[in-house]
């Protein structure tokens, strides 16, 4: 039976001293221009950030958006294959979920990464096909970071609480195979150490902390199961930290990947 995917993270997480997740957000018109000519520019660059920050590195997190072509998906399957070979474990931020065959197909891809996010919108029955898959971490969107979060997230229910809230009731019950976590953004550090406080077993995945400027502190205290799970995601301050850098541009990023491994870590207590 394959290893539960929190119990591989944990295993992760120990062996870097690390709660760092990479956002490999690779956008084509940022990416250095030696770069430019090679057959697969997206590949080339991820490369090299992954051999600059694997080190510091509990997760890579590809963002789906960024790969939706031919070649940037072929680009995808070379970054997971590589990062798997620095033993580094891959969450696809793709926000998933349809229903009957739809949500099938959506979930083989599950097949080549160890985790995904998900959309809880359209309700369990189309998050279904992930939530079955134990070996896999499923992360539902639940208290996001951007500004537009309150259109929806903050909608009072007529049973109490909000609509964020009880999203993070359901994922509760819908976490049979011990494989659900949740995103919450860390530009709401009292909202997210709320969550926390609601539902203390669940991991979250943490974004906003790079580029956004999220409360790096609230990320680790609220962010962070008892046992240490949990991730906290920079996408664009890490893998562009040399973007006016030339050749140095991945140099720049693993400086970045460890840096906000130092910064995390000294709210951990693991310095």
């Amino acid at each position: 039976m394959a290893t539960a995917f929190f119990d591989r993270l944990a295993d992760r997480i120990a062996s870097v001293d690390s709660v760092v997740s990479v956002g490999l957000d690779s956008q084509l018109d940022r990416l250095p221009e030696h770069l430019q000519d090679h057959d697969l520019p997206q590949w080339a660059f991820n490369r090299r950030i992954i051999d600059a920050t694997h080190e510091h590195a509990a997760c890579y997190k590809p963002n789906a958006a960024f790969y939706e072509s031919a070649d940037g998906w072929r680009a995808l399957r070379e970054t997971i294959a590589y990062a798997h070979g620095k033993d580094v474990p891959v969450l696809l931020d793709a926000k998933r979920a349809d229903i009957g065959n739809t949500t099938r197909q959506y979930a083989e891809i599950l097949d080549e990464v160890d985790a995904i996010t998900v959309n809880p919108y359209m309700g369990h029955d189309s998050l279904q096909p992930f939530l079955d898959r134990a070996d896999k971490g499923v992360f539902v969107l639940c208290r996001t970071s951007n500004p537009g979060r309150t259109d929806f997230q903050d909608l009072e229910l007529d049973s109490g609480g909000t609509l964020y809230e009880r999203v993070a009731d359901r994922a509760v019950a819908w976490n049979e195979h011990n494989n659900v976590g949740l995103v919450v953004g860390a530009t709401g550090p009292d909202e997210l150490e709320a969550i926390r406080e609601q539902v203390p077993s669940i991991p979250f995945l943490v974004p906003g902390v790079g580029a956004q400027g999220g409360d790096a502190k609230a990320a680790v205290e609220h962010g962070l199961r008892d046992d240490g799970v949990g991730l906290v995601n920079s996408s664009r301050g890490i893998i562009f930290a040399g973007e006016n850098k030339g050749e140095d541009f991945a140099a720049a990023a693993g400086q970045s990947a460890k840096q906000l491994k130092q910064r995390l870590n000294q709210y951990r207590g693991d310095d």
